[in-house]
């Protein structure tokens, strides 16, 4: 028989043992080693059979065991004592308090999706696990952030391969009561509720979920309510489910209703309003009209105008996407649509659609960009790595016309990993190298007090570890794809533990290049099979469903790994998540990352390799680019950009083949190799002997990667970099633009309004220069005076400067340095003269040029505006 409606009962715990609920419940025993130690005592069967889900593990738990649990003195203890451990984590202060007045009294953290633990399947990739990461490092350091995101009740697809590796997706139904959430409720027990009107007259109603990620709350906002149609209980059906309607639904109740959830959850629990707003990828970018709405019908309402500059002064936009193909885009009338049917009523549709719009060289006017509108909602912006931030800075470079693609003001903080989920306990045993919620990334220098003979044998044991987790994930998958036991028995074979483990694990669009390294498979199969020198490669990852380009070559590669020549030595695993990571990180000798560089935003799978000992492989792009010091690992050579993408993909293969052979492989194995003592991709140094069967040079750059990217990887550091850079600056001007009743937010709309009707008006009529010698040299004091004409604008509403420096053949500005121009004299009808002097520093080719910007103490960055006059 089968039941026609399923729920959890939840345990009722006896008294003794009672905080045990809080304990499971609390999220930070995902990271939380001695929790989790915890709750394996009480019964390591059965924490096995859930799969270490506390929540699972109470509510298997018999009345009687829990009976004889609560009659046991040292359970009793040891449970009262984690809880006192939790209580202080939560209460005490952290390294955000010691900051001062400054700092935001909260943040608003909106993110489609949250990676926090596999018993919580509400992410797909990279940007939900860096979301859930930025959680955790904020609750570590006592940042006062609060996430929100969707439910999504099937979460992700999980994965498996056909017979004929094809990758099939399943999406099982999620309860959220056997989930670590509670029902945020109102006061008389009834659930609170989050509305949205939708067209013809529907609603759009949701739930709101909390999971408590250590100090942060985190609210996922769930459709499937009974109050909703059929067509709204499945908007939070599936991650990224659904497409055109469905996906935009999706992002206006995450944005819109995100914000509403937020007003709910500090009224019913008192909480500060944040003021700091952080729209992590334009997926939520509709929080910003939520916003604009409050304040346009407050109780002193602003106008769109205001209200749009006081919004923006305390918002933060990120950007992950170095593709536009990777950007949501709707058609316009889709978005006119929706917002007729009054989700924002106070704001004019139309200035909507303008927030959206691509109307610039190149884009598409009919198009509603969600980027476009989250970097015009935001004040700040920033990518996820130096590089991304070059790349983004030229990817949205329409949106701020006449100036140079570095000045366009998007910022960038490099991604970081929150190290007690992503370390493997055996490392951080072998030194006290952490000091979670510091600040500054724990004593990672400490590692050079271990001996090399203790790292080689912690080495092996993880890999030995990796190595018996492949094959039981491989058998399980074959027996999937309809393999018989009889079958199987080469999988018990499968890897070795002592031989040279390289890792591969991402989403799988064709840009990551799952299979560069089948470009020459009788190459690989060699590589392989090395009598002296062997590899072996644990390969994981998903395609989007709708990507059958990318389970084209999730097919392709599983394909070989089938070959009975190789499959003992190279494994696809289906179904990467969470739980997978934690084994495949710190299993791996090498991580292999190579995409096509610039198109990977950071990649951060590799930093959490290193933080455990893996050495990284990897084309020099994300975070590689500004962190390989040819000492941590090695990089692989990127083919010219003229070349085709065949004959990148030819190159770029051929080098990787080259530095396994002649330089990783030998290295590892403690022999000298081919190139091993001078290696232009990689690390320099001397011949790799093994000194007591330990490969000296290798363990050597172990060293040194702990000690040199354990703090820089941190997500530690990313969060004290987003709180200096971008949330404090933000929160000064939030409070700025609010104070005396939006005081300096109405001023700032009246005088850009102003500045953008007669910026036509600005021009610089005449450039005259002196002071140079006859035939010009270092040490002469150029000094340029400026005729400008800013028509109804006076000086204190502009900014004039002088660039200067080398110019190239084409006379572009190189090195160019900035000098301001001073307003010298009032010629009268507008026109003014400014003048300034400068020094010549550099022979060569010498060029100035002098140009106008607005001005006003309110913009965080002079293109902030996208005004420019640029004489000539």
């Amino acid at each position: 028989m089968k039941a026609i409606r399923r729920f959890t009962v939840r345990t009722v715990l006896p008294e003794p043992i009672a905080a045990l609920g809080t304990l499971a419940t609390n999220l930070r025993w995902s990271w939380h080693q001695p929790t989790r130690e915890l709750f394996e005592s009480l019964d390591p069967v059965l924490w096995e059979e859930s799969r270490h889900d506390p929540v699972g593990f109470l509510g298997s738990v018999t009345r009687e065991k829990f009976a004889a649990l609560a009659e046991d003195p040292d359970v009793v203890g040891r449970i009262a004592a984690a809880s006192e451990d939790l209580r202080r984590y939560l209460e005490d202060p952290r390294w955000y308090q010691s900051l001062g007045e400054d700092v935001p009294r909260r943040i608003a953290y909106f993110s489609p999706e949250f990676g926090i633990t596999e018993v919580l399947p509400q992410y797909s990739g990279g940007l939900g696990i860096l979301a859930g990461d930025h959680l955790k490092a904020a609750s570590d350091l006592g940042v006062p952030l609060v996430g929100v995101g969707l439910l999504y009740q099937s979460g992700y697809f999980k994965q498996a391969l056909s017979r004929d590796a094809w990758q099939q997706e399943t999406y099982p139904v999620l309860d959220p009561d056997a989930l670590p959430l509670t029902l945020l409720k109102e006061e008389d027990g009834s659930p609170a509720v989050v509305t949205l009107p939708l067209p013809n007259g529907r609603k759009l109603h949701a739930h709101i979920w909390r999971a408590d990620v250590g100090r942060v709350p985190l609210l996922l906002l769930d459709s499937n309510v009974p109050a909703n149609d059929d067509g709204a209980r499945t908007i939070t059906d599936r991650l990224y489910g659904g497409g055109g309607d469905h996906r935009l639904q999706q992002e206006l109740l995450l944005g819109m209703g995100g914000v509403k959830a937020l007003r709910t959850f500090e009224r019913l629990t008192g909480g500060p309003a944040p003021e700091v707003f952080h729209t992590n990828e334009g997926h939520a970018g509709f929080l910003g009209i939520e916003r604009i709405q409050e304040l346009m019908s407050g109780d002193e309402p602003l106008s769109w105008d205001e209200a749009l500059v006081a919004g923006r002064a305390s918002t933060v936009f990120t950007t992950h996407t170095p593709v536009a193909a990777g950007i949501d885009r709707f058609d316009a009338a889709q978005i006119r649509y929706f917002f007729d049917a009054g989700l924002a009523p106070d704001v004019p549709t139309g200035k909507i659609l303008e927030l959206g719009r691509e109307s610039y060289d190149g884009g598409d006017p009919a198009v509603f960009n969600m980027a476009v509108m989250g970097l015009r909602l935001a004040q700040r912006a920033n990518g996820v790595a130096k590089l991304h931030g070059e790349v983004s800075r030229e990817m949205f470079a329409g949106l701020w016309p006449g100036f140079d693609h570095s000045e366009v003001p998007i910022t960038s903080v490099t991604n970081g990993v929150h190290v007690p989920t992503w370390v493997d306990p055996s490392v951080t045993g072998m030194a006290d190298i952490m000091a979670p919620g510091s600040g500054v990334g724990g004593r990672w220098d400490l590692v050079f007090n271990v001996g090399d003979e203790e790292i080689w044998a912690v080495r092996r044991r993880l890999r030995e570890r990796l190595v018996e987790d492949v094959r039981r994930r491989l058998r399980a998958s074959w027996k999937k794809r309809g393999a018989a036991d009889a079958e199987l028995g080469w999988t018990e074979s499968v890897l070795d533990p002592d031989v040279l483990t390289i890792g591969f694990a991402r989403r799988v669009p064709t840009y990551k290049r799952l299979t560069l390294m089948l470009r020459d498979p009788a190459r690989l199969k060699q590589l392989l099979l090395d009598p002296e020198h062997p590899i072996q490669i644990v390969i994981a990852g998903k395609s989007h469903p709708a990507d059958d380009a990318g389970k084209k070559m999730i097919q392709d590669l599983v394909r070989f790994t089938d070959d009975p020549d190789v499959r003992h030595r190279i494994a696809f695993l289906p179904n990467y998540d969470i739980a997978m990571a934690r084994t495949l990180f710190p299993g791996c000798d090498v991580w292999l990352n190579n995409p096509l560089r610039p198109l990977e935003a950071c990649g951060t799978s590799g930093m959490k390799a290193a933080i455990n000992g893996s050495l990284n492989l990897s084309v020099l792009d994300g975070w590689w680019d500004e962190m390989f010091d040819g000492s941590n690992g090695w990089a692989i050579p990127t083919a010219s950009d003229k070349a085709s993408p065949h004959e990148r993909d030819d190159v770029e293969a051929a080098a990787l083949y080259d530095l396994i052979e002649n330089q990783v492989a030998p290295r590892f194995y403690g022999s000298s190799g081919k190139g091993a003592g001078a290696d232009s991709a990689g690390a320099a140094g001397p011949s790799t002997e093994r000194a007591d069967g330990v490969p000296t040079h290798w363990i050597s750059m172990i060293k040194h990667t702990l000690s040199h990217l354990g703090p820089a990887v941190s997500a530690d550091r990313m969060l004290g970099d987003y709180v200096r850079a971008l949330y404090t600056p933000a929160a000064k001007s939030g409070r700025a633009a609010r104070a005396d009743g939006f005081r300096q937010a109405r001023e700032l709309a009246a005088w850009t309004k102003h500045v953008r009707t007669n910026w036509s008006q600005v021009h610089v009529e005449h450039i005259e220069s002196s002071g140079l010698s006859e035939v010009p040299q270092i040490g002469d004091h150029l000094r340029v005076n400026a005729y400008l004409n800013l028509g109804v604008l006076n000086p204190a509403d502009v900014l004039v400067e002088l660039g200067y420096g080398r110019v190239d053949e084409s006379d572009d500005l190189t090195d160019t340095r900035i000098a301001e121009l001073d307003a010298v004299q009032n010629l009268g009808n507008g026109r003014y003269l400014y003048s300034g002097t400068v020094t010549i520093e550099h022979s060569g080719p010498f060029g100035y040029t002098v140009r106008v910007l607005p001005k006003h103490e309110a913009l965080a960055s002079k293109a902030e505006l996208g005004l420019v006059v640029n004489a000539g």
